[in-house]
């Protein structure tokens, strides 16, 4: 093949305008978008600003990193700058409209105008996976802040998740042998340094300019298993790519409106050796997300609807800018096609809210469910999982599951914030708890390193808190270590959670640091 010759930058500059054809530079490759911008899901406004000048910095966070070459046809192609002869572009055209916030990179934006400057406190004085949200909260950049931090309409399901926690008490055994300590674990068959995977979470690159693979590459540093998004920065195989060998990992699948596309994706994932399936069902729309919403999401949501070419709404946050293909038709008669579809995937249902879906979920032949209520996203005043826990597991083994000759694991998601989150709910039944922000705020604040830290904490959390309650595996942790007398009591006082809360503030009023 014979190389491409090299394109001035004086002649980029150019085609800057419909009228005069819009070029555009990525990854130091020139690329002609005239054709291109009224198909583009972002829509043309975005590209236009960058017409005729380096678009890399936007195009960076928000896209995978080959959804320009599998989006144009090769003679659009242009071929690569010719160093140092892009003229600087013009002042006006670095900054962001008034109506937009731009992400993050290496020097993050402040959250809001008119704060102190802060300043971030060495990784090794981070004591806990709160001390990750509160750095993230005064470090991130605004538009990644309100997506990953914003819950359903006045956030009680969100605050609940986390509070429900509080009303479940330890009863200790003493004078047990905690000499040793094993917090291992076996999810879905395959064996975890401890009972807690990385929950999906969309659009990894707001927090961090690496995205979600610096996640896959902690998680294999401490074989812990990563749940993959669907609507990740990163594209699908990138992650699966960063994971080191035998490593785990699930898919997180939302169900597109266009059957064929949802097949490819779980074909892929197969042939890719995604051991489950985990198949959103909570959310046939996005909940109101109001801290998110007032925020303009400028460009390219997330890997899947840039290879879809679905179009959105910009004007209504991340959440809903990203939601456009889900298919609010989804329903039981459709999970037999989607099983076959999985073949040897084992297939979960997550976002199951009562026990009655549990059941149906076991009835319909699926290997599990989680728990969720979406982190507190989609409906408020749904229950917290834990909550709703004890009696699922009840019933489901009522009805003669999650024994040997019919296997089903129960696992809940949102509000996790210490290993003793973790330990009550292995108590109540759970199989495993996932975790997604706490993660997300980690990486986002420290990268891989500080994914890294938040293993290492919970680590020591588990191994202290086992000894404490005389159960020196999990399989002494059983419903017997713990009193949900009050479980569904009314929430008591402030929390460290609390504090990171974000309240809406009166106009001119400053958050408190």
């Amino acid at each position: 093949m014979t190389a491409q010759k090299g394109v001035d930058g004086k002649e980029v500059a150019k085609h800057n305008s419909r009228e005069n054809g819009v070029w555009i530079v990525v990854h130091g490759k020139v690329y002609d978008v005239t054709d291109f911008l009224d198909e583009h899901p972002g829509g043309a406004e975005i590209i236009l600003r960058y017409a005729g000048m380096d678009a890399t910095e936007e195009y960076e966070p928000i896209h995978p990193p080959d959804a320009i070459i599998d989006n144009l046809d090769p003679s659009k192609h242009l071929g690569p700058l010719i160093p140092s002869t892009l003229p600087p572009p013009p002042v006006s055209a670095s900054a962001p409209p008034p109506t937009s916030v731009s992400i993050p990179q290496k020097t993050n934006e402040p959250l809001a105008g008119g704060e102190e400057e802060y300043a971030k406190p060495p990784l090794e004085e981070i004591l806990s996976l709160h001390d990750f949200e509160a750095v993230a909260r005064r470090t991130m950049g605004k538009r990644g802040w309100n997506y990953y931090s914003s819950g359903a309409d006045d956030e009680i399901t969100m605050r609940e998740n986390h509070n429900a926690y509080h009303r479940v008490w330890f009863r200790p055994r003493i004078l047990r042998n905690v000499g040793t300590v094993d917090y291992s674990s076996t999810i879905l068959g395959h064996k975890t340094s401890m009972p807690v995977y990385i929950t999906a979470t969309a659009l990894g690159k707001l927090g961090h300019p690496e995205g979600e693979v610096t996640l896959t590459r902690a998680a294999g540093k401490h074989n812990v298993i990563q749940m993959i998004p669907t609507l990740a920065s990163c594209s699908f195989d990138e992650m699966v790519d960063a994971a080191i060998p035998n490593q785990v990992q699930f898919l997180q699948l939302y169900v597109n409106a266009d059957r064929s596309r949802t097949k490819k994706i779980i074909k892929h994932a197969a042939e890719r050796g995604v051991k489950a399936l985990f198949i959103t069902v909570d959310a046939p729309q996005l909940g109101r997300r109001e801290k998110d919403m007032r925020t303009k999401f400028v460009g390219n949501a997330s890997s899947q609807q840039t290879q879809g070419g679905d179009n959105f709404k910009r004007d209504q946050g991340a959440a809903r800018a990203i939601s456009s293909f889900i298919d609010p038709s989804l329903n039981w008669n459709d999970l037999a096609e989607l099983k076959e579809a999985a073949g040897e995937m084992k297939v979960i249902l997550k976002g199951v809210q009562c026990w009655e879906d549990a059941v149906m979920a076991a009835e319909y032949g699926c290997d599990g469910v989680v728990l969720s209520n979406h982190g507190g996203r989609q409906l408020d005043f749904a229950p917290s999982p834990l909550t709703i826990l004890p009696q699922v597991v009840s019933i489901l083994k009522q009805r003669g599951y999650m024994t040997p000759s019919r296997p089903f694991e129960v696992f809940i998601d949102g509000g996790v914030r210490r290993a003793t989150d973790v330990l009550k709910a292995i108590a109540l039944g759970a199989t495993a708890v996932g975790i997604g922000r706490p993660m997300i705020y980690a990486m986002s604040t420290f990268g891989e390193e500080g994914v890294s830290r938040a293993f290492e904490i919970l680590k020591d959390e588990f191994e202290m808190n086992m000894r404490l309650i005389g159960a020196p595996t999990l399989a002494d942790v059983v419903p017997n270590m713990v009193d949900i007398s009050s479980l569904n009591a009314a929430s008591g006082g402030i929390t460290m959670y609390e504090e990171n809360y974000e309240r809406m503030l009166p106009v001119g009023v400053k958050a408190r640091l």
